[in-house]
């Protein structure tokens, strides 16, 4: 029987949060029946440019984001820059992806299938708190209505290495400060807005109360029996 380890680690240096994941590759890399693995965290406020990320939707200096206590770190995974910090919900899925090909009707779980697999569980996700979302063909992550128009709500970069073990993942937008995005072009893409649950919703809202949601939302997406977790 599948099980998920979910873990909740509240607020994590992005640097260690790297390191976490790395540790969790490499040990399913050595042993591939290892439980599959959700990291649910926050960061401290960062911005990260992926693989294909262009410095020019940085928006700022780096002298202003020091004096605002804001990182910037390049990684491995896929999309442009995008924004973490407090409030917002980051994941980091640690899965086999080839036992996830199995259990999803042995259909093959490409990184864009595996993406839209995190996208739908999102989207569940979401449905819990009454808030409408979808995907977008042409542009990874989850978006929602704005304004007449639509936004982003949650991004998404992954990368998945030769042994078909995922890391990076997720960054559902709860309660975030808002005003960070305004300092880059996210993920890239002008033409469209980013936005929060609380925004959505009209309410604050704490990544706490959507933890469980998220939780039961990747075992259905990814068809997992079980969890054991580590949920406050």
């Amino acid at each position: 029987m599948d099980t998920l380890n979910v873990k909740w680690l509240g607020r994590v240096a992005y640097d260690d949060g790297l390191g976490l994941q790395k540790t969790a590759v490499q040990q399913r890399n050595e042993n591939p029946n290892l439980p599959d693995q959700l990291y649910l965290l926050e960061h401290p406020h960062t911005y990260t440019l992926g693989v294909r990320g262009n410095r020019d939707n940085l928006l700022v200096q780096e002298q202003q984001l020091a004096r605002l206590g804001v990182s910037i770190h390049h990684v491995r995974r896929g999309g442009d820059i995008t924004y973490h910090g407090p409030g917002q919900l980051v994941g980091y899925p640690i899965f086999n992806v080839k036992r996830a090909n199995l259990r999803l009707g042995n259909r093959p779980l490409s990184v864009r299938a595996y993406i839209e697999t995190i996208e739908s569980a999102l989207i569940l996700a979401l449905t819990g708190f009454g808030i409408e979302s979808w995907q977008e063909e042409k542009y990874p992550g989850v978006w929602v209505e704005k304004n007449g128009s639509q936004a982003k709500i949650a991004a998404i970069g992954v990368h998945i290495n030769h042994s078909r073990i995922s890391s990076h993942g997720f960054a559902l937008n709860v309660n975030p400060d808002m005003t960070f995005f305004d300092k880059i072009i996210p993920c890239g893409i002008q033409e469209f807005q980013v936005t929060s649950m609380a925004e959505v919703l009209k309410r604050p809202l704490t990544i706490e109360e959507v933890l469980s949601q998220v939780e039961k939302a990747f075992l259905t997406s990814f068809e997992i029996q079980s969890a054991e977790n580590m949920l406050i």
